[in-house]
């Protein structure tokens, strides 16, 4: 079989019998599906061995590099242990290890794990926790407050918390009550007191029904990779927890290094009661979340069966996902990441600034390993494919968020490869000129 008549294959089965997630699936008639072989590295391959950098880490996930020689050899040492096992009342040494290994690097009231199978899934598991802690005091709080422009998973507790309305307005009937606070327009001082003054008088009006606030930390990622105020984050958040609301920081994008600290909250002063974690924990390799929280909130559970949070998925604590979660937290300990990383976004965002040249990028900006610019013009909605497809061209892998164009790169990734996605970019660039 040759290699044309392969793809040819590949992509007729695909359109036959798959539904793709986040797509117009229309589109596909004039941006084809893109068939992939191979992974190395920072590069994905496709069936003529033609190299792209993966400059959004196939979907934010995959930090050191696809197919790492590590982490394969962990994953392949548990395959010949144990693939899976029930993790309602039995245990092995993989998770409790790793649970053990990340609480040490959490404040100290983070102590206890809770895990589950994906982002949504955990934002699910706080957002009932906090309701469920509520009513144990007979207050039955039915609002969850959030920030506008947020967004925190696709799921129906997860998308009611959200603010992006291309995902939840035709579910506006079947959603939680949510309430959204606005964000700072600005770094300014005045436009933080302006906000923080906003989200007191949210909680003034509502604060005997607001059950518990939720946050993504330091950058909205799916919300344009919005980069705003830690000084409005710790403000904000203690106002919470003063009117006795709970505050979750939803950490599955910008947490694991992304954001520039391992954690977010690193930067923000402030220990949230729940913390969402997933997407990097483990490297990019196979599906897994964990909302870690505190002895105090363990202990409310504790006791007689009517007090079990009863919450369970199949695959939760998978040994295969731990494996590769432990072999991620061996690379952060031994080769010295975070440090690397400041030095490492220092070179890129420098580079990133010579797209200034070009009059259709605007808002250049940075926050640890996430860099981002906005596309300013008469662009219309499938800008972002026409973007996606002009990057192949130039070999690298990128998906804008509409007229916002990011960079999230693994971790591992030289300065040579940065400067050679810059070239690209600036071709791409000149042909949208």
């Amino acid at each position: 079989m040759n290699i044309e008549f392969k793809i040819k294959s590949l992509i007729s089965k695909d359109l036959e019998f798959i539904w793709h997630p986040c797509t117009q699936m229309k589109d596909m008639q004039n941006f084809p599906i893109m068939p992939i072989k191979r992974g190395k590295g920072v590069y994905l391959y496709d069936f003529y061995d033609k190299p792209y950098v993966d400059c959004i880490s196939s979907w934010w996930v995959n930090l050191f590099g696809h197919s790492n020689d590590y982490i394969n050899s962990k994953l392949k040492e548990q395959l010949d242990l144990i693939e899976h096992i029930i993790f309602a009342g039995y245990t092995y040494d993989g998770i409790a290890n790793f649970s053990k290994r990340l609480i040490s690097k959490l404040p100290l009231d983070l102590n206890k794990c809770f895990y589950g199978d994906n982002g949504s899934s955990a934002v699910e598991i706080a957002l009932k926790m906090s309701y469920h802690l509520n009513a144990f005091k007979d207050k039955y709080k039915n609002i969850f407050l959030s920030l506008n422009n947020s967004y925190h998973g696709e799921t129906i507790g997860a998308l009611s918390v959200g603010d992006i309305g291309i995902y939840k307005d035709i579910y506006n009937r079947i959603l939680l009550h949510n309430i959204q606070a606005p964000l700072p327009k600005d770094f300014s001082i005045d436009s933080i007191k302006q906000a923080i003054e906003s989200f007191k008088n949210i909680i003034v009006n509502n604060k005997n029904n607001i059950c518990a606030f939720i946050l993504e930390p330091l950058v909205q990622c799916a919300g344009g990779m919005n980069i705003y105020s830690s000084e409005f984050i710790k403000e904000v958040c203690k106002i919470a927890r003063e009117n006795d609301i709970y505050v979750i920081f939803d950490e599955i994008a910008v947490g694991f290094g992304r954001s520039g600290e391992m954690f977010a909250l690193e930067e923000c002063d402030f220990v949230p009661d729940f913390l969402c974690l997933s997407k990097g924990i483990t490297g990019g390799y196979m599906p897994l979340s964990v909302v870690v929280t505190s002895d105090l909130i363990y202990n409310a559970f504790y006791g007689e069966y009517s007090r079990a949070f009863l919450h369970s998925h199949s695959y939760t604590g998978n040994p295969l996902a731990i494996s590769c979660a432990n072999a991620v937290m061996d690379i952060f300990e031994n080769d010295n990441i975070i440090e690397n990383n400041k030095i490492l976004s220092k070179f890129i965002f420098e580079k990133f600034l010579e797209l200034k040249e070009f009059n259709i990028v605007s808002n250049i900006r940075h926050k640890g390993m996430i860099f981002a610019f906005d596309l300013v013009g008469e662009f219309d909605r499938t800008i972002s494919l026409k973007f996606a497809r002009l990057a192949l061209r130039e070999g690298l892998i990128i998906r804008p968020l509409g007229k916002v164009v990011y960079f999230m790169p693994p971790y591992i990734i030289s300065k040579e490869q940065v400067s050679f996605v810059i070239e690209g970019l600036k071709n791409i660039l000149k042909s949208l000129c």
